[in-house]
């Protein structure tokens, strides 16, 4: 997931794409904790598409604020 497919989506697709993401990597553990994953980088990439769209929620909240000022 780029940012620039980041930008496209609107704010409710990006919380429901967050809780997604978060749902998933809150499975990964688990299965990484009963039988470790092969191919580990997955959970870091996981990791790094919350950080994304948690960034691009928070620019977004802090873009809005400024405009109604």
């Amino acid at each position: 997931m780029k940012s620039k497919e980041l930008k496209e989506l609107s704010n409710t697709e990006l919380q429901e794409r967050l809780e997604a993401e978060s749902m998933r990597l809150a499975k990964l553990k688990i299965n990484h904790a009963v039988s470790p994953i092969e191919n580990t980088t997955i959970l870091r990439e996981c990791r790094k598409d919350i950080a994304r769209l948690n960034t691009e929620i928070r620019y977004r909240q802090l873009n809005s604020n400024t405009e109604v000022k």
